[in-house]
């Protein structure tokens, strides 16, 4: 990583994190890197009056989300914001939060979550100098285009809470669409990438596999997520392929058209090892029919690295497809929620954004370009290099 102990700029405001329900544990990983940070710190201003509030024991904000016995919910906020720079983490998709409406609990589904941000920013009532949401999986972010007369919920979203809300952030991760951000032209909207992150993780939990074309491969399982895999493959070197998603738009399910067949496009994968790089598994039935597909291409082992594990349908398909060979590592981020299940899984590894964030927190909350963090060339050269995958002069 840079050096973040050479800021040029004094603080925005007062640094703030506001953790919505599910977010705790997160939020207190991000909060433990920039305590630390910011004490270790050594700056001859750190003292004066622009710096207030600088070296906290926390920077999390003290707010809760009461309900009434009919589920309705509010937002208290139990200290000042006054001046803030706040940023609030929302994990919209996190459906371990239950509360109790009429007696009986009910799981959060992510318009609950999106309420709740909502809430929050209106107990703010304005006080901030600046609000930053950071929502890892955008909300509706796969209703992001209209093929029908339908809602557009995630332009809708980011509309509210620009316009109407006053936020002047959002921080997304690997938005399935980022031309979403067209709604909101004149704010910010930062579409981050894991990618050094899931390259690190890799090479720690794989320690025998060799990045070469000879011996690896990229694969986007349809042509949607071409980008992101053409990403991949260029910073690691390796061929790339892709899966064309072949589907009956006559029939649909579930407000989908169903998939009919995948038809691969692309070299040679006998004897390799190959990378399946997406940007979520939903119910995961596309990515094992992808991996069948590999294997009867005599592909050597399979990893998927996607940046949010949803697993909708349960883990049971997962466990069936490692147990047969066809998955060797599946590996998603901890932006979003997973079940204490996932993370006992074999075949599962969980990549951790926390530090990452902490970065990004602290580079705005002064003022400055996060562009050297959005572009991680520099590191996946040196962790390639860390790891032997790459000599210095490689670089």
């Amino acid at each position: 990583m840079p050096d973040y102990e050479d800021f040029k700029t004094i603080p925005y405001g007062q640094l703030g994190i506001i953790a919505l329900p599910g977010c705790e544990e997160f939020a207190a990983k991000i909060d433990n890197y920039l305590v630390s940070w910011r004490k270790a710190r050594d700056s001859e201003h750190k003292f004066t009056l622009p710096f207030a509030g600088y070296e906290r024991d926390t920077y999390i904000i003290k707010a809760s989300f009461p309900r009434f016995g009919t589920g309705e919910g509010k937002c208290v906020i139990n200290e000042t914001v006054r001046g803030f720079d706040v940023f609030i983490l929302c994990d919209a998709f996190n459906y371990g939060v239950e509360y109790k409406m009429y007696g009986r609990y009910v799981p959060m589904s992510p318009d609950d979550h999106y309420a709740n941000l909502k809430r929050a920013i209106s107990a703010i009532a304005g006080k901030a100098r600046r609000i930053t949401v950071i929502m890892p999986m955008l909300y509706e972010g796969r209703q992001h285009r209209r093929s029908s007369r339908e809602s557009l919920d995630c332009a809708d979203m980011l509309r509210e809470l620009c316009l109407s809300l006053g936020v002047d952030n959002v921080i997304t991760f690997d938005a399935h669409d980022a031309r979403v951000q067209n709604a909101v032209p004149q704010n910010g909207f930062e579409n981050v990438q894991p990618v050094y992150q899931m390259i690190k993780a890799m090479c720690k939990n794989i320690p025998d596999m060799s990045i070469d074309k000879e011996h690896m491969m990229v694969i986007s399982p349809d042509e949607g997520g071409m980008s992101r895999c053409i990403y991949f493959s260029s910073v690691l070197g390796l061929e790339l392929g892709m899966f064309y998603k072949r589907r009956d738009y006559a029939t649909i399910i579930d407000g989908r058209n169903p998939i009919v067949a995948h038809e691969f496009l692309g070299d040679n994968v006998e004897g390799k090892d190959v990378i399946i790089i997406d940007d979520m598994i939903s119910s995961g039935d596309s990515m094992i029919e992808v991996a069948t597909k590999l294997k009867e291409l005599k592909a050597k082992r399979i990893f998927i690295c996607a940046s949010f594990g949803l697993f909708c349908n349960g883990l049971a398909a997962f466990d069936k497809a490692y147990a047969d060979g066809l998955i060797s590592k599946v590996f998603t981020t901890n932006l979003i929620y997973s079940t204490p299940e996932l993370l006992s899984r074999e075949w599962y590894v969980s990549v951790d954004m926390s530090k990452y964030c902490s970065y990004i927190i602290d580079t705005l909350n002064h003022d400055e370009s996060v562009s050297h963090l959005l572009d991680p060339k520099d590191r996946i050269n040196n962790i390639l290099i860390k790891y032997g995958y790459k000599k210095p002069e490689d670089k």
